[in-house]
């Protein structure tokens, strides 16, 4: 468990710091403010866990989140990271589309609490023990 990778995506952010949380929970943390920073980083690393927020936007042309794009590159890459989503529950509809063609494993609405993303990484850690 020591020393293994997660990625956090912040692009709008609205919720506490969660990086102390992520390193008491073993982790490495690297954290990006753009999904094309986050491509250039998963190109040469394989986190355990992506953190990454969900927003929709009219500007989108061929997708309906900035989701999709980082979704679609973990598995292109072959990462089998946990992807935690933090959400407005305005668009919780929108996220059953996009989960029906990636893999979630944990959505967290706002406001985002810290009790609820140790929640979902200690899920995580459980798995991980287990298997």
């Amino acid at each position: 468990m020591e020393g293994q990778e997660l990625l956090a995506l912040v692009e709008l952010g609205g919720y506490p710091n969660f990086v102390p949380l992520y390193q008491r929970s073993g982790y490495r943390v690297e954290m990006v403010n753009s999904v094309r920073k986050a491509q250039a980083w998963l190109k040469r690393h394989r986190p355990k866990v992506v953190v990454a927020e969900y927003y929709a936007d009219p500007q989108f042309r061929d997708r309906i989140s900035n989701l999709e794009s980082l979704l679609a590159t973990l598995q292109r890459y072959g990462v089998e990271a946990k992807v935690i989503v933090l959400i407005d529950k305005k668009y919780l509809q929108n996220l059953e589309q996009v989960k029906q063609r990636y893999p979630v494993h944990a959505v967290l609405s706002f406001p985002i609490e810290a009790a609820g993303m140790q929640a979902a990484l200690a899920r995580i850690q459980g798995e991980t023990d287990v298997g």
